[in-house]
């Protein structure tokens, strides 16, 4: 069923109260000063409220974490971000105050309060930004300190070998000492003349003759005999140690050290390319991201969560600043310090005269044009009234032109 388009009366009355509104709106503007531009003071909040909810989520992420199940410490840690997030509610009006307000002195405040409350908004958004990049960088540290503990277990996997190594070669070595030594004396000992015996005749206190084998050793060889068999001794001690070391030796696998520092070291380079702080760092510096520093990566990480930090407390506020339009006043027309000099009024009085006499002499010659032109007067136009000490009003008499001219 269509519907019957509204009257032109109805349009009439709904574009005149627009119109009148507008007038209205327009003259409260001029009369106040200034303008708010209300959609951008609502996109303003907008942000504002975003911002403050981001910042109390990460809080109670935060206080969630590191809390440690304490629940007292759980609200603790969530009183200060209540606090800060009333303090950032009041940037938006801050700055509508910067803008409206008169006086200087307000508008100081007001300023410094945008300052304070920016300050505020830039830790809690550094804050956040900061927990953006705490996974990542938590992980490339733990790979990280696992790559140099497998490469300290390396160097000490080295330092042990080398011992062995260098235990193993003194063993060895003591015992080529011991050998040659063994060798030598039982040379020695091969070398010395044989025992000899020699029949011995005498006379013993009953004075019967005796006869006795007498054999004499050289004084060397017991000497050289000992020294053979104390090395003896000490070739089979030496011996069983060197076999043990040669056996502590062969369970130090330097391959099997290299395998776990090499597995540390893809462990660490895949957390650094998932990290995009290593990878940014890593470009502006011109090395390869596992090679940043520590020092490197904090250094930009200030940049990537400061700067935007910055830029989120001031957005909204300027955003409220520009969102206000201010226009001198007639008060403040009046306020620019111009003055007029008394002896110049008696001639802006004659020329304000003049233009009133001009005004009136145009306003009642306009009749006496219509009538020399033929239009028609009506019969029952009556002149205002005059003042009581004038006689009736005379109608003037129709001529025969006018007549005519009808």
């Amino acid at each position: 069923m269509l519907q019957s388009p509204p009257s032109r009366d109805v349009q009439r009355e709904r574009r005149a109260w627009s119109l009148e509104s507008q007038r209205w709106k327009h003259e409260r503007d001029v009369e106040k000063g200034y303008r708010i531009k209300w959609g951008y003071v609502a996109i303003a909040y907008l942000v504002e409220f975003m911002v403050i909810g981001a910042s109390l989520a990460g809080a109670w992420l935060f206080a969630g974490v590191y809390s440690d199940g304490d629940w007292h410490a759980f609200y603790f840690m969530l009183l200060a971000p209540l606090v800060y997030a009333a303090v950032e509610l009041c940037r938006v009006p801050l700055g509508i105050l910067a803008r409206t307000q008169r006086s200087w002195f307000v508008r100081g405040l007001a300023i410094v309060g945008i300052i304070f409350a920016a300050g505020v908004t830039t830790k809690s958004v550094s804050q956040l930004g900061e927990m953006m990049f705490h996974p990542r960088l938590m992980e490339a540290a733990r790979t990280k300190t696992a790559l140099k503990d497998a490469q300290a277990d390396r160097d000490s996997l080295e330092n042990r070998i080398g011992a062995a190594d260098a235990r193993v070669q003194q063993y060895t070595t003591e015992l080529d000492q011991i050998e040659k030594r063994s060798t030598e004396n039982a040379a020695q000992l091969a070398s010395l003349p044989a025992q000899r015996c020699e029949k011995v005749f005498g006379t013993n206190s009953r004075g019967v003759r005796y006869q006795n084998l007498k054999c004499v050793t050289d004084p060397r060889t017991q000497t050289l005999a000992a020294s053979v068999a104390k090395a003896g001794t000490d070739r089979a001690a030496l011996t069983k140690e060197l076999e043990e070391a040669r056996r502590a030796r062969a369970a130090l696998d330097r391959g099997q050290a290299d395998r776990r520092v090499a597995d540390a070291e893809q462990a660490y380079r895949n957390a650094v390319n998932r990290s995009q702080l290593h990878s940014f760092t890593a470009m502006v510096y011109g090395v390869d991201p596992i090679d940043v520093s520590d020092a490197q990566v904090h250094a930009f990480l200030r940049i990537f969560v400061f700067v935007p930090a910055l830029c989120a407390a001031f957005a909204s506020t300027i955003l409220a600043l520009s969102a206000v339009s201010v226009r001198k006043t007639f008060m403040d027309e009046d306020d620019l310090g111009v003055t007029i000099d008394p002896a110049a009024s008696p001639y802006l009085i004659d020329q304000l005269t003049e233009g009133l006499r001009q005004e009136i002499g145009l306003a009642s010659a306009k009749p006496q044009r219509e009538a020399s032109s033929g239009a028609v007067i009506p019969l029952d136009r009556r002149q205002p009234a005059q003042s009581g000490a004038q006689g009736p009003v005379q109608h003037p008499p129709v001529t025969a032109s006018a007549g005519a001219g009808a």
